[in-house]
């Protein structure tokens, strides 16, 4: 696989042929790299809402459809599919707890030993960001990853994205009642396959030059 290729063919798509849906079969694979996207001392602190049919994608929609967010809306209902990535409100003893019953169960943490070494590294971690009172910025940054991989792991099978944070964050959150799911909405990811009217199809990519961005030691 050439990764260069993939990154220099990639673009932000602008506009979506509503026509064309994604094979159910690479939209499990890009579940995949969502569910195993990675994530700091693997605390997973996000949940994704998929919306493919036209309902589902209107009521994001909604969060996108006046004032300046008002182009995103197209995007989000002409797209095969839209991610809602979340981040979890808390990042709480008891999600800790889940998360650590379920290494063991995958057979990650195979002695007591290992179990309590894990609890303790993520503990710190989780404690360290609370006392600094930045947990939600830590557990969006995790969020961010996933979006990352999502996108690129999109652009692998071919299919066009589009991150969006143009969007109202709080209505969003209250159309799809995540409060009470102890979740709050951060980005969206539409995707799908370009229409003839995307023009950044068609423009040239720019970025700095890689001594401007990339330092060796």
């Amino acid at each position: 696989m050439n990764l260069s290729r993939i990154a220099l063919s990639r673009h932000t798509c602008k506009a979506y042929d509503p026509d064309r849906k994604i094979p159910s079969g690479q939209i499990d694979q890009l579940k995949t790299l969502l569910r195993f996207a990675p994530s700091s001392v693997n605390s997973q602190p996000w949940h994704f809402i998929i919306a493919a049919g036209k309902e589902g994608k209107e009521r994001i929609a909604r969060a996108a459809s006046e004032g300046a967010y008002a182009n995103n809306g197209a995007k989000i209902l002409n797209a095969s599919h839209v991610v809602v990535l979340c981040a979890r409100t808390s990042l709480d003893d008891a999600y800790i707890a889940e998360l650590l019953a379920q290494e063991a169960a995958d057979g990650r943490l195979p002695t007591t030993e290992a179990r309590e070494a894990q609890n303790r590294g993520r503990n710190y971690y989780a404690n360290l960001h609370r006392e600094a009172g930045d947990t939600r910025c830590w557990m969006e940054k995790q969020v961010y990853l996933a979006l990352g991989t999502l996108l690129f792991g999109a652009a692998a099978l071919d299919i066009d994205a589009t991150p969006i944070e143009g969007f109202d964050p709080l209505k969003l959150d209250e159309v799809l009642g995540l409060p009470a799911q102890g979740l709050k909405s951060v980005v969206l990811a539409a995707l799908g396959y370009r229409g003839k009217d995307d023009f950044n199809a068609s423009l040239p990519k720019s970025r700095l030059p890689a001594d401007r961005v990339i330092s060796e030691l």
